[in-house]
């Protein structure tokens, strides 16, 4: 098939965290060859591949190795400098592409993409000066201000409620360009992961309803508990619309607000697998990893099917000091492992810190109730906050 990439063949990723790795596994089972280039030499992608390329992500000679090597090259954050995958792109098919990055890079122009796409998100202002942070609409308060660029997990953000804390909140975060959003009344969140092809094919996951804490995805559930049939068809119109009109190559999550009235507006996206889409590894037949192999090396896109309900709880280093202590300890392994579904994924990461991913729980059920019930049992085994 002209433009397939065949197993065999040598696939490079931008990044090497659990994303990577998780990546590289997917890769390596297909059969193809896989290169990390990371600047961490203990990278949790770069111990699993065939080659880490110890290296800065705008590092010219490392850039070069990874094209010689490459077939073709995609990223695992979306926080790898655009203008590296626009220099590898010169040379390589490289997915998704670094204008899509860029927009994902940025609060306001993914904002502004989704008002082209015609799919609503919530009232915002950008505030880059002074003035803009003067002039700010007070029907935006009480909102969230984020930083423009490189906020993830919850960092970069703070909750606002008038204009006195808006400025403080600003000149906390250095007065670096920011975007506020105003507080919707929200039901629950859902996020859609999308699979787009070079040929313009789209596959899609069922919705996941999400739960977070602190900013931090906590849990997962599939099937949603909440959803209806119509904010399914919204969610997932959208973001097919959101990824067509950037040309979109790869795997794309959009995150999505379900409101009271049941209107559906559009978060934010990730130009990559997401954590909300872990459970694929176990719950479908065709996981968000293999797909992202798939869609880069022009394989056909497998329309993924949830053969099991799922739950997933995400595994912060909070769990490693779950005694109070400063005193790093194993969770209770041993004890969850002997729980009926579940399925232990860590990442090969050798320190634990509070807050830091470290790995994710999968419970999978003959139904949603048995999913739930042994994921709570679970959760309150290893100290998390019940759900």
């Amino acid at each position: 098939m002209k433009g397939f990439i065949a197993p065999g063949a040598t696939l490079g990723v931008l990044g090497g965290g659990q994303l990577g790795r998780m990546f590289v596994h997917a890769a390596q089972q297909l059969g193809y060859v896989t290169v990390v280039l990371d600047p961490d030499p203990a990278s949790p992608a770069g111990g699993v591949a065939h080659h880490h390329l110890c290296a800065d992500y705008l590092d010219p000679a490392g850039l070069a190795q990874l094209s010689e090597l490459s077939a073709a090259v995609t990223t695992e954050f979306e926080n790898v400098p655009a203008a590296a995958l626009r220099s590898l792109g010169a040379q390589r098919p490289v997915a998704p592409g670094a204008d899509a990055v860029a927009i994902c890079q940025d609060r306001a122009a993914e904002k502004a993409h989704f008002r082209r796409c015609g799919v609503p998100c919530a009232p915002h202002a950008l505030i880059e000066t002074e003035a803009q942070l003067a002039a700010v609409d007070s029907a935006l308060l009480p909102g969230i201000l984020k930083t423009a660029r490189m906020g993830y997990d919850g960092k970069g953000q703070r909750r606002v409620r008038n204009p006195d804390e808006l400025a403080l909140a600003w000149r906390e975060l250095q007065q670096a360009p920011c975007v506020l959003e105003a507080l919707l009344p929200l039901a629950y969140e859902v996020s859609v992961i999308v699979a787009r092809s070079a040929a313009g094919e789209v596959v899609h996951f069922p919705l996941q309803q999400n739960l977070h804490r602190d900013g931090i995805l906590a849990v997962t559930q599939v099937p949603s508990p909440d959803l209806t049939q119509l904010v399914q068809q919204r969610a997932i119109a959208a973001a097919e619309r959101i990824a067509g009109d950037m040309a979109y190559v790869g795997v794309l999550c959009v995150e999505f607000f379900v409101l009271a009235d049941g209107s559906v507006v559009a978060n934010e996206m990730a130009p990559r697998p997401h954590n909300s889409g872990h459970y694929s590894l176990d719950a479908c037949d065709v996981s968000q990893f293999e797909l992202q192999v798939r869609a880069m090396t022009g394989a056909p896109l497998a329309a993924p099917r949830l053969h099991s309900p799922a739950i997933m709880l995400n595994l912060l280093g909070d769990l490693w000091f779950a005694d109070g202590s400063e005193r790093e300890r194993a969770p209770p392994w041993h004890e969850v492992l002997a729980m009926p579904g579940v399925h232990l994924h860590l990442y090969g990461k050798s320190t634990a810190r509070r807050g830091r991913k470290m790995g994710h729980l999968t419970v999978t059920a003959d139904t949603p109730a048995h999913a739930r019930s042994v994921a709570r049992e679970a959760a309150a085994l290893l100290g998390l906050a019940p759900f």
